[in-house]
């Protein structure tokens, strides 16, 4: 164990991921050590309107930039890797990850512009890092993506354990079992401060193995008369290996669309990861070219994003694959929640061009099993760690209170327990754990190519002008006597249709014209208050007259 300074404290703080699914980021500082465990992105919530996607915020790890050693990651999902393209242009670490979880990273830092960049470094669960005080050792856990593992970070304190996602599946696809033994002897050890996965801590009982699933796929295959179509998340590499075995089973052969799909399956099966046979692969364009029923179209789009392969097809906007009548679509993924309107409508699109549909709670035991570990098997976590404190992470709320109970229930002291926000910092010196301070942790959002420069305001501004529309007035000022030359003109977009509301833009242009006759015979000639008075006195007329509030944009100019 390194050695301790007594004026060193230990902090553990999420900057995402704690009350939210996504964007998971975790840091442990110890003295002027700081490790960060992942650098995911989530996507934006409805009310986050034209945004692509979310990251954490750095700002933090920007301050103290010359104190972080290293980011950790645990497995390849976009939710832990997905915000490593921004945070490296902000913040150039050293990253460490197992292969497949590199090989899904380089092709996102080709993408940016930063592989030449970016130093990165092969880990396995054997290997040990020494990052300044802390100490990183690696345990493998199971997960719906092959190379997932665990984190053990030895610091002066004691020892701190992030699970990463994980279920304890005994029978795994690619027969990665998980390392219970090494868990364990973690676990005999002492551990301090044990932070864990809560995604499934509301679900009673054991999560299936997912290689219950094989069985279903083989006999959905067999009895389909024509083309099956199978969505799943592309970064499901069991699941794509499932379909893949059920395929060469019923002597079908295999095409892919999507992009991230066809990323994966490249880097994948490149890197040993998936076992593709001999020939199977087709273009998509060979589709028709085949039998109905020796065809498998592996695509994305299980959560109904207007833009995937498998809504595109739903649509009949495809360029390459048409759905037919009879075709078979899989849907092997449960919505994430928000998502099952959109499901729902793809479902009811491919229904329509006369496709069976299995998707949703009546089938999805058969096609899809969660990669996370329900309440028994979080409890065998904490059982084999035994930590003396206990962060539950990764999941909203409700779950993070629900894994909280399930550490009582175990025997973990009420007290010693500690439910976060994120920026929330746990603080640990001479072996006692107390909530500290807070650190600046919030939303960084990102629209097309600006990162962050979009905030709450322009959210308002968005929000006020898709609910209410908006109003330009134009009007020109004489310089020598203020006296009005031209307008006012109003333009109005999304407020009223102009042919129909005459006499309300009419009534309108007199206010605008009063009012700034008004202060021309009080001297008042700042632009600023002018406008300031125009916004004031229309916003007031409008509201009477309408019940709407649109922005109201005065231009005024000077000749």
């Amino acid at each position: 164990m390194s050695k301790k300074n007594n004026q060193d404290k230990l902090l553990i703080f999420a900057l995402g991921g704690v009350g939210e699914i996504g964007k998971n980021m975790y840091c442990i500082q110890y003295g002027n050590d700081i490790v960060v465990v992942d650098a995911g992105l989530k996507f934006p919530e409805e009310e986050m309107l034209g945004i692509d996607v979310v990251i954490p915020d750095i700002t933090y790890l920007m301050e103290n930039r010359d104190k972080v050693r290293a980011i950790l990651l645990t497995h390849g999902h976009e939710d832990h890797i997905g915000g490593l393209p921004y945070v490296l242009k902000q913040l150039n670490v050293p990253i460490y990850g197992t292969k497949l979880t590199l090989g899904l990273v380089e092709n996102k830092l080709k993408e940016a512009g930063l592989l030449g960049d970016t130093k990165r470094h092969l880990i396995n669960e054997q290997s040990e890092l020494t990052l300044g005080t802390i100490k990183a050792t690696f345990f493998r856990t199971n997960h719906s993506i092959p190379d997932s593992v665990g984190v053990c970070l030895e610091t002066p304190e004691g020892l701190v354990v992030h699970t990463g996602d994980f279920k304890f599946d005994h029978t795994p696809v690619n027969d990665q079992f998980a390392d219970l033994q090494k868990m364990a002897e973690i676990g005999s050890r002492g551990v301090l401060a044990l932070l864990s996965d809560s995604t499934n801590a509301e679900r009673a009982g054991y999560t299936p193995s997912e290689s219950n699933i094989g069985k279903e796929f083989e006999s959905l295959f067999r009895s389909a008369k024509q083309r099956v179509v199978v969505a799943t998340f592309a970064s499901n590499v069991h699941r794509i290996q499932q379909v893949i075995n059920a395929a060469a089973e019923t002597r079908r052969k295999m095409t892919v669309i999507g992009r991230s799909m066809v990323n994966v399956v490249s880097i994948a099966s490149e890197l040993g990861y998936l076992t593709i046979p001999e020939g199977m692969l087709i273009e998509p364009e060979e589709v028709n070219k085949l039998p109905a029923d020796r065809v498998v179209i592996l695509s994305t789009g299980s959560q109904g994003e207007p833009m995937s392969a498998l809504t595109r097809m739903a649509r009949s906007t495809h360029r390459k694959v048409d759905i037919l009548p009879g075709d078979t679509v899989i849907i092997a993924a449960t919505p994430i929640p928000g998502n099952e309107k959109y499901v729902g409508r793809t479902v009811d699109e491919l229904m329509r061009l006369g496709a069976s549909v299995i998707y949703g709670p009546g089938s999805v035991s058969g096609v899809h099993v969660s990669g996370h570990g329900s309440q028994e098997e979080l409890k065998l976590m904490l059982n084999l760690m035994r930590p003396e404190y206990f962060i539950p992470i990764h999941g909203e709320y409700r779950m993070l209170r629900h894994h909280g109970l399930l550490g009582e229930a175990v025997g973990i002291p009420k007290e010693n327990i500690f439910l976060l926000d994120n920026g929330d910092t746990v603080e640990i010196q001479n072996g006692t754990a107390r909530k500290a301070g807070k650190i600046p942790a919030g939303n960084v959002l990102i629209d097309g190519l600006g990162v962050g420069d979009v905030g709450n305001i322009v959210l308002r501004d968005r929000k006020l002008l898709s609910q209410d529309g908006i109003l330009v007035v134009v009007v020109t000022l004489s310089k020598q006597d203020g006296t009005i030359m031209s307008g006012p003109d109003i333009i109005s977009r999304g407020f009223v249709y102009v042919r129909e509301s005459e006499g309300l833009l009419e009534e309108a242009n007199r206010i605008v014209t009063s009012t700034l006759h008004k202060l021309m015979n009080e001297n008042v000639n700042e632009w600023a208050s002018l406008k300031t008075n125009v916004k004031d006195a229309l916003g007031r007329f409008l509201y009477e007259q309408t019940r709407r509030r649109p922005m109201i944009l005065p231009i005024i100019m000077e000749v």
